[in-house]
């Protein structure tokens, strides 16, 4: 048998799309409903189903009323403000192209962008880094277009470019990540197999409005189904979170691993009385986290795995859990595999992850970059890059990314193989592993990691000697203050070599 998850169908996505019409689909049902909070800590900024919708509709006549033609693409260097989810459905509504960057981004690797992709315009807040152009649109314009009589939306179809997400790039160059309308329609499964979100829902995510988690998972997607979407202030540290999710009633909680981390570490009670689950993605979940959060709170955590390219795929749900420490199953109507060299990998092999190049959330492709996009493909799949295995009931195991997996003596280990293990040795906090080579062509396995205490070298390896064979256990430790993470919290591997001390002795 081998590893192909083909179950159910999807239903047809409409030959005529336009992803933000779709998206306010329910503005003009119980229109005085909150569609969007920003919580803060003193008040909350309330927008109804109608206000949100007044406010998308009337930008995108404005925009075109300032002379955008569809097909001109608008970067968006907007804040963690109401402003940034409101351009970036009014444009595509208006039939323009927004790309949503990182507030985080430096003026060099924005000025990479504009070549890159020669926007019209830029959607500018005065507070964020931005190159010279000769069109900068700022928030306080916006705001302004926004009173213009509303269009109609334009007439997309399915498979038109709806907007462009940038990712990290196998080569260390930023890929320019084209997604057609039909993207939306794609996420009703993961609606269905991995939120199982309701009308009545109050959905609350801890992201910033400018990042593609919090936009698809904690906006438009509640939005969708008419349920309300919660979204802390811009400046809310995670220690604010459990505060703001009691008051907030929300039902359902998102999350990165770390935010669940930071919220474990109040000694006050964890009771949410609302809260009926949780979710997490973008990094592996843990096992002693997520076994640490139901005891502390009793709610279940499920999680996800996705990518820029083609969001969430492969979920665990209230009616579907995951089994041990897998991620779940791919949700259905989905098509994925574990591929080997030669193709799909028997039942239970390790492989690359690969959804097929059909599924109508993959991007169109890399924008500008078609040797790019034919690289990641390999016959009638496209290649995540992820490494899993999956057995006959479809769960499937995440191994790592495949450029991160180690080799030990001509074995290959998987590091988050190596970090579960590790996870529940007493007085670590953080644990990571990569491979490092010490003398040419001779690597070793180094284990990072930060805890309430200086750890001998004999009690870490008499606790990994209990829990892994000999070849994938660290060769050496060593203390570091705390992890290399990135914006979003997750371990930035490659930035652990410059931390070995070996280098220097």
């Amino acid at each position: 048998m081998l590893s192909i998850f083909d179950r159910g169908t999807a239903t047809p996505c409409p030959c005529h799309l336009n992803l933000a019409q779709y998206v306010l689909t329910q503005a003009d049902v119980s229109p005085d409903k909150p569609a969007l909070e920003v919580l803060g800590a003193q008040s909350t900024e309330v927008w109804t189903r109608a206000e949100f919708s007044r406010a998308v509709r009337g930008l995108a006549a404005g925009l075109l009323d300032e002379g955008f033609t569809p097909g001109d693409i608008l970067l968006m260097r907007l804040g963690n403000t109401v402003d940034f989810p409101i351009a970036f459905l009014a444009a595509i509504w208006a039939g323009l192209i927004p790309v949503p960057t990182s507030g985080q981004l430096s003026e060099p690797e924005v000025q990479g962008i504009i070549a890159d992709l020669g926007p019209a315009a830029i959607l500018h807040e005065p507070d964020l880094s931005c190159p010279a152009h000769p069109r900068i649109l700022t928030t306080e314009t916006l705001r302004r277009l926004q009173t213009a009589t509303p269009h109609a939306q334009h007439n997309s179809g399915r498979d038109d470019l709806a907007y462009i997400v940038y990712t990290s790039g196998t080569s260390g160059r930023p890929r320019a990540v084209a997604h057609a309308h039909r993207a939306i329609w794609a996420r009703r499964m993961m609606i269905r197999d991995w939120y199982d979100l309701r009308p009545d829902d109050r959905m609350m995510h801890a992201g910033a409005f400018n990042w593609t988690f919090t936009l698809g998972t904690g906006l438009m997607d509640p939005l969708t189904v008419g349920a309300t979407a919660l979204v802390p202030k811009a400046g809310t540290q995670p220690g604010d979170l459990a505060r703001l999710l009691d008051r907030s009633e929300a039902t359902i909680f998102a999350g990165v691993p770390g935010i669940y981390r930071h919220i474990l570490k109040q000694e006050a009670a964890l009771a949410f009385p609302r809260l009926r689950h949780c979710l997490s993605a973008g990094e592996k979940l843990s096992p002693a986290l997520h076994a640490a959060w139901r005891d502390r709170t009793g709610r279940e955590i499920y999680e996800a795995f996705g990518m820029s390219e083609c969001s969430t795929f492969i979920s665990a749900a209230p009616h579907l859990p995951s089994a041990g420490s897998s991620l779940g199953q791919p949700q259905t109507g989905r098509r994925v595999a574990i591929l080997g060299d030669d193709g799909p990998a028997p039942l239970n092999d390790p492989g690359v992850i690969a959804v097929h190049r059909t599924d109508p959330g993959l991007m169109i492709g890399y924008f500008g970059a078609p040797e790019a996009t034919r690289a990641r493909m390999q016959g009638e799949w496209f290649l995540t890059g992820d490494r899993g295995s999956m057995d006959a009931d479809g769960q499937v195991t995440y191994l790592g990314r495949a450029d991160d997996m180690m080799n030990a003596g001509g074995y290959r280990v998987s590091p988050l193989e190596v970090e579960a293990a590790m996870a529940t040795c007493p007085h670590l906090t953080q644990f990571a592993v990569t491979a490092i080579e010490v003398k040419p062509d001779v690597q070793i396995i180094v284990g990072f990691y930060s805890g309430s205490k200086e750890l001998t070298a004999e009690v870490l390896r008499d606790f990994a000697k209990s829990r892994l064979a000999d070849y994938k256990q660290p060769k050496t430790y060593q203390r570091v203050e705390a992890l290399p993470l990135g914006p979003n919290g997750k371990l930035r591997r490659r930035a652990l070599p410059a931390l070995y001390e070996g280098h220097r002795t």
